[in-house]
């Protein structure tokens, strides 16, 4: 049973699956941080300088904070700028995965189109082609 189990995570799409899950998790973080560093400051300040992640309703009326962590404490809120975020980032995420699945789909494209060069035959092959054109000579 061990050797089987050896064998299953040897295979290669498990290999792939691995290294493409770890790496997929970097580059959520990567993107979280575009988004939640970069790209939702420039959108708060264009929208008037407010920072969407502080935007929430209070589904309490003990809540009086002013900002998300402060208001969590007080009770339950509906933290929509933090989805709004979460959107964002999401679209940004599945912009950068298409634009890598298009890259790769034209590049397989451009392999399958490009004429395939036949390979020389063996040396033993040429041989005897040799031979035989001189023998009909």
């Amino acid at each position: 049973m061990f050797e089987e189990f050896k064998e299953f995570i040897a295979k290669g799409n498990v290999m792939d699956l691995a290294v493409g899950v770890i790496i997929g998790g970097a580059f959520g973080t990567i993107v979280t941080s575009l988004t939640d560093d970069v790209i939702m400051p420039i959108v708060g300040a264009i929208f008037g300088g407010f920072d969407f992640t502080d935007y929430f309703i209070p589904l309490s009326s003990d809540v009086t904070a002013s900002t998300l962590d402060a208001a969590r404490e007080q009770g339950a809120v509906l933290a929509y700028g933090s989805f709004i975020t979460a959107v964002i980032n999401f679209l940004i995420l599945a912009w950068i995965i298409f634009l890598m699945v298009k890259m790769v789909n034209n590049m397989r494209r451009k392999e399958e189109a490009a004429p395939k060069v036949p390979d020389a035959p063996p040396a033993d092959v040429q041989l005897l082609t040799e031979i035989r054109d001189l023998l009909k000579k």
